[in-house]
């Protein structure tokens, strides 16, 4: 491996006669093109095409990928969806955020067109999700509870105390003994953060 340069996303690096796409890049019209900002690295194999690839600097910044379960925090909701920031890919933290959206309809696995949003997330929440789609520029992370082992993992009451889940829909706070209604993840161990 040799890495050449640093590239930005989007930029067209070669054509697809000279070498073969490696992680980090995509082809269109027979160009080889750097699908996020990184170094450029080609890699010669056996009498073979070499390959390119881009990958971020010593700092790699992790993504979130397609199938990655991630923890994030929900900002705000409305009717339709909740916005959420993406704090940890499993249990990687992120070391700058991305924006995700969880849909309405991908809140639950069942009864899809009975879901509230409002009756599943409140702003504040600490959710587990499955990443289903990537963003791009302008858009969000597409992000699912739809697993029972996703949901909210940590809600405060409104009297800011930590909610105890009491059964897959419904959160109690321990001080007040008021019931909230939530999406409730029953969480795995390994994802349990210590």
């Amino acid at each position: 491996r040799q890495p050449l340069s640093s590239c930005v996303a989007g930029e067209r690096l070669c054509s697809t006669e000279e070498a073969t796409a490696g992680s980090g890049t995509y082809t269109r019209h027979g160009f080889i093109f750097s699908s996020l900002a990184g170094c450029l690295e080609r890699k010669n194999e056996d009498n073979e095409l070499p390959v390119v690839s881009v990958v971020r600097d010593s700092e790699s910044q992790l993504l979130p990928n397609v199938g990655a379960v991630v923890t994030c925090k929900v900002c705000s909701i409305n009717s339709r969806f909740a916005k959420v920031h993406i704090l940890y890919v499993g249990s990687t933290p992120l070391k700058s955020t991305f924006r995700g959206t969880i849909r309405k309809e991908d809140i639950r696995a069942t009864e899809k067109d009975k879901v509230e949003v409002y009756k599943s997330f409140r702003p504040s929440d600490i959710v587990l999700a499955k990443v289903i789609s990537l963003g791009d520029v302008q858009s969000n992370y597409l992000l699912s509870t739809a697993e029972n082992e996703l949901g909210v993992v940590v809600a405060r009451s409104e009297a800011g105390v930590q909610m105890v889940p009491i059964s897959w829909c419904e959160m109690q706070c321990p001080r007040t003994h008021t019931k909230e209604f939530r999406k409730v993840a029953r969480v795995q161990p390994q994802f349990l953060q210590t």
